[in-house]
Parts: C-alpha cells; sequence; structure tokens
C-alpha cells in the first residue's frame, strides 16, 4: 500500500522560510554582538591600563625612569609595518606608567590567548556564552585548538587584514592610518559576512576551520546531528566502516588540503620531487654564481695591488718622479678606490708638505668619497691625541700638528659638502671638526650651509663654533614621505655645538640628548619631536623656533632666548629655564612640571592648558600671559608679576602667591608712554578661579580677586 503523497502549497512553503530567515537574521546579528563584546573586552583591558599610565606620567612627584626596554621593542615592532615615526634613545617616564603599560601591553594577550581557549575546549567565550552563540566541528563538538587557531587567527584576521594592508601600503592612501583602519574594518566586516553555500551563508573562517556557528537556543542542525550519530555508531560497531563514511561526509562537506592530499598520494609525491629537483638546481646555480663572483673580486684586487705598488713606487722620495706625475699618481690611487689606497693617502695628507700635492691628496680622497670619512676619522682621532699630548703652549711643534689636523678636518669638510644627501650611516662620533688650537693660532671652521646631512652619525663630536645654517640633519628616507619609520635622521648626542649657527636648520626628531648648544644660534631651527633629554641651551638664541612635542625634559635653557618659539606639547619636565626670555612664546599643553623659571619673561606667552604643577616661577614677569585652564598646583608665584594674566579655569591649589602683583599699579598719564589697558577691560582674568587653597595672600590680592570674579572664603 502506498503512502499518501502531501503537497505542500506555495504559501506553506513560503511561511515555513519566513521563520528561517527571521531566525538567520537573529542569529547574524547575535554573532555580531558577540565579536564586538569580544574585542571591547581586548581592547579595554588594554587601554584602560594604558590611560592610567599617561595620567601617572603627568604627575610631577613621581620618580622618573627608563622605559621598559620590551616596551621599546615593541613599539619599534608595530611603527615598522605601519610606517610610524619612532622614538629613539632615552626615555624616560614614571615609574607607575612603566608597570601599567606593561600589563597594557600583556593583558591583551593573555585574554586573547584565554577566549581561544575557552573556544576550543567549549565552542564558547564568554561573550558567547552572553548571546546565546557556540562554534562546533562537523560533529557537533567543540573545534578543538587546531581549528580555532586556523579560524581566529588565520581566516578571521591574518587574510582579511593582510589584503587591506597591501591595498593600503601600496596605494595612495599610504601612510594615512584612518585609511587603512577602514580598510581593515571593511575587509574583517566581508570576510565575516561571508559567501553562499549549499549549508547557507558561512564566513571564510568558519570554511577554512571547518565549523559552524550554532544558536545554542535551537535544536542542533539535522545535519550536525546526523554526523554525530553516524560518528557515535562507527565508534560502537565497525570502526573502520565508519571511520570511511565519516571521511566521505566530511569529504563532501568541508573538502580541505589534507584529505585532499591522502586521496591522491600519487600527484603529492610528484609535488614533492618537482620541489626538490628545483631546490637542488637553483642551489647548484646560485653556488656557480657565488664562485664567479668570488673569482672576480679576487682578480680584481690582484690587479689593483699591482697598480697600487706601481703607484706607491712613484711616490718616494727617491723615486726621481717630477711634481706632475707625482700629480697624477695620487689622483690614480684615489680612483682606485680601495682601503690600502685610502688608508696610503690619508697617512700621505699628514706627511706631505708640498702645498700642491697636499691639494691634490684632498681632490683624491674628495672623489673616493664617504668611503674615505672611516680612515680620516681614525687619523683624525690620533691627531688630536697627538695635538694633546704636546700641551697648549704655543710651539712650533704644537703649530705644525694643527696644521696637520686642520688639512685632515678640510678634507672631511669637502667631502660632506660634495656629497650632501649621500652621508647616511656616515659615522663621525668623536671627531674633533670644531675649534681647536691656541689664542693666535689659525683655526679651522666647519662649513656646510645648506647641506642634507641626513643620517650622519655626530655622537661626541667636537662641532663648535660651526656653521650649519639651512642645513638638514633628516630625510624622508625610501618612500619619500616624511614622518615614517624609515626617515633618515642624523645622531647628535652628546655632540658639542657651543657657539654653533644652526638657523633655519632642520632637525626635526634628531637625537640630541645630552648635547651642548651653549650660546648657539637656533633661530626658526625647526626642532619639532626632537629629543633634547639633559641638554645644555644655556644663552641659546631660539628665536621663532619649532619645538613642538620636542623633549627637554631636564634641560638647561638658562638665559635663553624663545622670543615667539613653538613649544606646544613640549616636555620640558625638570628643565631650567631661570632668566629666559619668552615673550609670547607658545606653551600650550606643555609639560613644565618642577620647572625652574626664576626670573624669566613671558610676557604675553601662552600657557593654556600647560602643567606648571610644582613649577618655579618666583620674580617672572607674566604680564599678559594665557594661564586658562593651566595646572598650577604648588607652583611658586612669589614676587612674580600676573598683571593683565588671563587665570580662567587654572587649578593654583597650593600656589603661593606672596608678593605676587595681580593687577596693573596706576601710574601717572604724564609719565606714561605706553598705554596700558584700563582695569575694567581685564577684569575676568580671575573670573571664577579657586583661590581656596593658594597660599600667602595679602589683604591686596583678596580685594582684587574678589571684586573681580574670583573664589575664596574671605569674599563677601
Amino acid at each position: 500500500m502506498t503512502s499518501p503523497i502531501v503537497r505542500r502549497s506555495s504559501n506553506q512553503s513560503g511561511q515555513s522560510k519566513e521563520p528561517e530567515r527571521a531566525s538567520s537574521m537573529l542569529l547574524a546579528s547575535r554573532r555580531f554582538a558577540a565579536w564586538a563584546a569580544e574585542i571591547t573586552l581586548v581592547v579595554a583591558s588594554g587601554l584602560i591600563p594604558f590611560g592610567i599610565g599617561v595620567y601617572a606620567n603627568s604627575r610631577s612627584d613621581l620618580n622618573r625612569v627608563p622605559l621598559n626596554p620590551v616596551l621599546v621593542v615593541t613599539e619599534r615592532a608595530i611603527a615598522r609595518p605601519l610606517a610610524l615615526p619612532v622614538s629613539y634613545g632615552i626615555r624616560n617616564v614614571a615609574w607607575p606608567t612603566n608597570i601599567l603599560w606593561t600589563i597594557a601591553l600583556l593583558a591583551p594577550v593573555t585574554l586573547s590567548w584565554w577566549q581561544l581557549y575557552l573556544l576550543a575546549k567549549t565552542g564558547r567565550t564568554i561573550p558567547k556564552r552572553w548571546f546565546k552563540v557556540r562554534v562546533v566541528n562537523e560533529q557537533g563538538k567543540p573545534p578543538g585548538l587546531g581549528a580555532v587557531v586556523i579560524r581566529e587567527g588565520v581566516g578571521r584576521w591574518t587574510v582579511p587584514i593582510s589584503i587591506a594592508y597591501l591595498l593600503w601600503r601600496y596605494s595612495f592612501a599610504f601612510p594615512n592610518l584612518g585609511l587603512f583602519t577602514f580598510l581593515s574594518l571593511l575587509m574583517i566586516v566581508g570576510e565575516g559576512i561571508g559567501l553562499p553555500s549549499r549549508r547557507g551563508r558561512r564566513a571564510l573562517h568558519d570554511q577554512l576551520a571547518g565549523t559552524y556557528t550554532i544558536d545554542t537556543t535551537r535544536p542542533l542542525p539535522s545535519s550536525l546531528l546526523a554526523n554525530n550519530r553516524q560518528a557515535q555508531s562507527a565508534d560502537g560497531n565497525n570502526e573502520a566502516e565508519g571511520q570511511e563514511e565519516l571521511t566521505a561526509a566530511e569529504t563532501n562537506h568541508s573538502p580541505n588540503l589534507w584529505r585532499r592530499i591522502q586521496q591522491n598520494p600519487n600527484l603529492t609525491l610528484f609535488g614533492v620531487g618537482l620541489t626538490s629537483m628545483t631546490a637542488v638546481l637553483a642551489t647548484l646555480i646560485g653556488t656557480q654564481v657565488y664562485i664567479q663572483i668570488q673569482q672576480s673580486q679576487r682578480a680584481t684586487k690582484q690587479i689593483n695591488s699591482q697598480q697600487f705598488l706601481e703607484l706607491v713606487k712613484q711616490l718616494t722620495p727617491n723615486s726621481g718622479a717630477t711634481n706632475e706625475q707625482r700629480q697624477s699618481a695620487i689622483l690614480a690611487m684615489g680612483g682606485l678606490n680601495d682601503p690600502q689606497s685610502i688608508k696610503f693617502l690619508a697617512d700621505l695628507l699628514v706627511s706631505e708638505t708640498n702645498p700642491s700635492l697636499l691639494d691634490t691628496i684632498q681632490q683624491s680622497l674628495t672623489t673616493v668619497g664617504p668611503q674615505a670619512i672611516p680612515e680620516l676619522k681614525n687619523k683624525n682621532q690620533f691627531l688630536v691625541s697627538e695635538l694633546e699630548s704636546v700641551g697648549s703652549a704655543a710651539t712650533k711643534e704644537r703649530e705644525l700638528r694643527q696644521g696637520r689636523l686642520q688639512r685632515n678636518q678640510r678634507t672631511i669638510n669637502k667631502i660632506l659638502s660634495v656629497y650632501s644627501g649621500k652621508m647616511e650611516g656616515v659615522d663621525l662620533s668623536s671627531t674633533q671638526l670644531g675649534q681647536s688650537g691656541t689664542p693666535g693660532s689659525s683655526f679651522f671652521n666647519l662649513v656646510v650651509d645648506n647641506l642634507d646631512l641626513s643620517g650622519v652619525k655626530f655622537k661626541s663630536a667636537n662641532l663648535n663654533q660651526a656653521s650649519f645654517k639651512g642645513s638638514r640633519f633628516r630625510g624622508a628616507g625610501e618612500d619619500g614621505r616624511w614622518d615614517t619609520y624609515d626617515d633618515v635622521i642624523a645622531d647628535l648626542s652628546q655632540a658639542q655645538l657651543q657657539q654653533a649657527n644652526l638657523t633655519d636648520a632642520n632637525l626635526s626628531r634628531v637625537l640630541m640628548n645630552r648635547i651642548d648648544l651653549s650660546r648657539a644660534t637656533l633661530n626658526r631651527a625647526n626642532l619639532s619631536n626632537a629629543r633634547l633629554y639633559d641638554a645644555k641651551l644655556n644663552s641659546t638664541q631660539l628665536v621663532g623656533a619649532d619645538l613642538r612635542n620636542a623633549v627637554l625634559e631636564r634641560a638647561s635653557l638658562t638665559g635663553a632666548d624663545l622670543g615667539d618659539a613653538k613649544l606646544n606639547e613640549a616636555n620640558l619636565y625638570a628643565a631650567r629655564l631661570g632668566r629666559v626670555t619668552a615673550i609670547g612664546t607658545q606653551l600650550s599643553f606643555a609639560n613644565l612640571t618642577n620647572t625652574d623659571w626664576q626670573g624669566a619673561d613671558l610676557s604675553g606667552a601662552y600657557l593654556d592648558r600647560a602643567n606648571l604643577s610644582n613649577a618655579n616661577l618666583s620674580a617672572t614677569r607674566l604680564a599678559g600671559a594665557v594661564l586658562r585652564s593651566a595646572q598650577m598646583e604648588n607652583v611658586n608665584l612669589q614676587n612674580a608679576d600676573l598683571s593683565l594674566a588671563d587665570l580662567r579655569g587654572a587649578n593654583v591649589a597650593g600656589a603661593d602667591f606672596k608678593g605676587a602683583i595681580l593687577a596693573p599699579s596706576k601710574e601717572d598719564p604724564a609719565d606714561q608712554f605706553v598705554k596700558t589697558p584700563d582695569l575694567g577691560s581685564v577684569s575676568a582674568v580671575v573670573q571664577g578661579v579657586d583661590f581656596s587653597q593658594a597660599k600667602n595672600l595679602d589683604s591686596k590680592q583678596l580685594a582684587y580677586i574678589c571684586t573681580q570674579g574670583g573664589i575664596h572664603p574671605r569674599c563677601p
């Protein structure tokens, strides 16, 4: 007897699909919500301690320590692929900041692995448990660690981020990080939406790992339930037969590379053999090429050695060669451009006395170019030690040795001038290129104006009274873009540049820790983001200089002229700024904690939102200065002139106002040369400012504060 055939109407079919679609939409939204919650937890675990660390770093009462080397390495590892500028050299932070930033690095990593472990063992992270979502394999069981690593590490993150990175890196958008972030999010969302398949739409990471994302509030899907029963039946009855059926089912549903290898062993063997043969052939060819190159280099070296010996014979005193022949031999030796010829020329530059030959030697070494610098540097250091050994008394021996040193210095100067922009990696550390000698004798002045000195290492070099006007100590690097990881930056750490002229020079991001720039001229120089930790800038001219975001921690700027300079967001923690002229200087958002400004002139300076906690501003002139919303806790303002200063929103808790001038004194109109604003026009300078915890306020100051809208318990 045949069973009746029941046909569903199109209406019934459509109605049955509607709940399925609604359920699918609900599951997709919950999957996204669970994923967003997972990311939020990971990001928050890093951002919260990082933010607290930033706050701790702004406190002035905490000891400073060098940044954790692990954090330095991590910063550079992140900076390179993202083309970010990176900080080099000493970087001090508050001691809690080191701990908190280390936690900010480790916490997201730890939390991510914990979520992966939960996903592997239970199929659910904590957010997935909240949103009733679970990840299972073909048998409806937890996927396991291997599948989870492929699912999350490869499918969800590596593939979309890699595609986004390649599109960003080789497009007009590079190095705009905002566009890279947008592309990454777009790729991640697109990957999560997935592609249609026989079992419905599945994300790429699920297809790669052979996993499924299911709704735990509904029964297990029939296909997965059937696989689960087959696996259980195979385990109970016939393991081999069941394994074969399971393999077939898996192959039909989600074939992968490993199953294809098992099914096609001959093809796999052929691929392995072909790869091995290719590798062997490439090794043989590479070996032959290497041997040929080595033989060619040996032959060239032998020829150069023979030519070198012949040229040396012509240059010996008893060779009988004419002056013209000796000059030709010197020029030919420079053309050899090998270590032995460079060393010979550097030695000859010291020992030769014939003026015409000396000029030829310098010309020959200049032809060699930057390759001659190492030998000239060694000779320079040797000559300096010789000069020091004869003492400072003016003698013929000293004059002779000083002349040799100056010839060496002039040759280095010529190479720097001729090869501008091609000096990356040249090491002139600890080289004497500044003034030397006794009074009355001739001096050498290094003059390298308007040159590209990017990447030159001047660490601990003597560059006193040198002229670098308009020169550039930083280049854009191979990518031709500024502020990226490959920027070519010079190193001037611990260099001596007393009385040097660096007007209009580009020193942005240059490392200048512990440099001595006393009495130097840096007017209009670009020092943005430069590192000047513990630098000496006493009596230095910095008029109109750009020092935005520069690090001047513990630097000494006593008597410097900072008129119209830009120090927005600069770090001057514990800097010494006594008697500084800073008229109209921009110091907005700068870190000025523990700074000493005693006797400085800050008239008209912009100090809005600057951190002046524990700063010494005694006897300073702050007339017309903008101090809106500045942090002035425990600041010393004894005898300071704050007339016409704008203190609105400033925190003056613990500030010492003993003898401070808050209002301009009335003057006799007959004696007044410069018209000052009327008192009524500046009545709001202390309006709303809380002076309740300020120290040493006298009756006149209180009267002014109360009448001008300030806050104090003694105000009526």
